[in-house]
């Protein structure tokens, strides 16, 4: 795995064509109240790119042009959350959404067991640590572990959501995982807006 740190945007000459593995890193789990401070993308290739959010307000006008790409496909897991706080953040609404947490749910009906650790260890027979998931991301500098951490959490996205694929399709649940996918942009409205505990389809 090859780590690349950039401050603040990506270079304007890097490229991404389509497929994306995202991810983000943030001062806590509310939106409306904890700063996101890193952004990590992967093709699949290998190469995980962070960009480290170090000006409060900020726009990185390269990565808000690459999210905001509606041609190419961007992979997360858990991207409810992921998705709320770009949008939050920059204002924007990401289309063409990929998550392999829905997918699991919907493939793996035989487990409870839907964490990106646990994909990459049921599916990729791969073992990652959760030892820097809840360390100080707002730091000025990150230390080795923590980007080596940020970095494995898009490293495997691309071979995950192949997999599920395949289970999707065999299961005849690809159309409903599409259409839960083209939900993430309503859910997280209604997150920003204050209805994400609230279960407004109950009776």
């Amino acid at each position: 795995m090859k780590i690349k740190l950039y401050k603040n945007d990506l270079p304007a000459n890097l490229k991404f064509s389509e497929s994306i593995a995202i991810d983000t890193e943030t001062m806590g789990l509310n939106p409306l109240r904890d700063r996101l401070c890193l952004i990590q993308l992967s093709t699949g290739n290998n190469i995980c790119h962070l960009i480290k959010l170090e000006n409060i307000g900020f726009k990185p006008k390269n990565l808000i042009k690459i999210l905001n790409n509606k041609k190419i496909l961007k992979i997360f897991h858990f991207a409810r959350f992921d998705i709320a706080i770009l949008k939050f953040t920059f204002n924007i609404n990401i289309e063409n959404v990929y998550c392999t947490k829905i997918a699991s749910k919907l493939a793996r009906t035989f487990t409870d067991k839907h964490g990106y650790n646990d994909l990459c260890k049921e599916l990729l027979n791969k073992k990652i640590s959760k030892n820097e998931q809840t360390s100080d991301w707002g730091r000025s500098q990150l230390t080795k572990a923590q980007q080596k951490y940020a970095a494995t959490d898009v490293l495997y996205l691309h071979k995950i959501k192949k997999k599920l694929d395949r289970m999707l399709i065999r299961e005849n649940r690809m159309d409903l995982a599409h259409s839960c996918f083209n939900f993430i942009k309503h859910r997280t409205n209604l997150d920003l807006e204050g209805w994400a505990e609230q279960d407004i389809f109950r009776h």
